[in-house]
């Protein structure tokens, strides 16, 4: 292909100042320049990948997905679907696990059911972790599905955690199969965090939370 043509006060090209030298060089400096640049390329290649979100996706009976971001994929609790974390020095500073979650039979409403059977799931937390302190709870929605929050502190492996779990069932009449989300995040991490009602509200479980979808 022919080059083109270019007026004089744009040349001349780096292409034309540097092929003297390109021409002159040993086949071993220039097989030296072009793995450097064929490395530089692979380089500029892995930065882009690591800027964009990871995906997880769950398909069976209860199928969801969601993305995140510095968080890394660790095994599930057991009965769990899926688990992603962040560790700094050994310690756990951020967990967004989505477990099997499945009511008992119920009539009426599932907004209603689910306040009920959360007086149930506060008290196996408060059995489960040490120094439990329900600091809140109440109905939300996940990309627009109705859930049910609940807003915590304890201690998790010997730290302060704050906790929140999210109880999301999709909008149908009476489903019983849906996930349990737990959300736990050191009050060291991020400074728009002070409290377990600000969990997933900034940081890195925000993305996880505010992107999962039912499939």
């Amino acid at each position: 292909m022919a080059a083109i043509p270019l007026k004089p006060e744009y040349g001349p090209t780096l292409g034309r100042l540097l092929s003297p030298r390109w021409r002159a060089a040993s086949p071993l400096a220039r097989g030296a320049a072009i793995a450097a640049g064929v490395g530089l390329l692979a380089l500029l290649l892995a930065a882009g990948l690591t800027l964009e979100d990871a995906t997880f996706s769950h398909g069976g009976r209860v199928s969801f997905s969601f993305s995140y971001r510095d968080l890394y994929r660790v095994a599930p609790d057991p009965g769990g679907y899926v688990k992603v974390q962040r560790h700094r020095d050994g310690r756990l500073e951020d967990s967004f696990a989505v477990d099997s979650l499945v009511l008992p039979p119920y009539t009426g409403e599932l907004s209603a059911e689910l306040p009920l059977y959360a007086v149930g799931y506060i008290r196996g937390l408060s059995e489960r972790y040490a120094g439990f302190v329900l600091r809140g709870e109440g109905k939300t929605r996940v990309n627009t599905v109705p859930a049910y929050n609940i807003f915590y502190k304890a201690t998790v492996k010997g730290q302060t955690m704050y906790g929140r779990d999210v109880l999301l069932l999709p909008e149908r009449s009476g489903a019983r199969e849906g996930v349990d989300i737990v959300m736990l995040t050191s009050p060291k991490v991020d400074s728009q965090v002070t409290s377990p009602l600000e969990v997933a509200s900034a940081g890195v479980l925000h993305t996880p939370l505010e992107t999962f979808a039912f499939s």
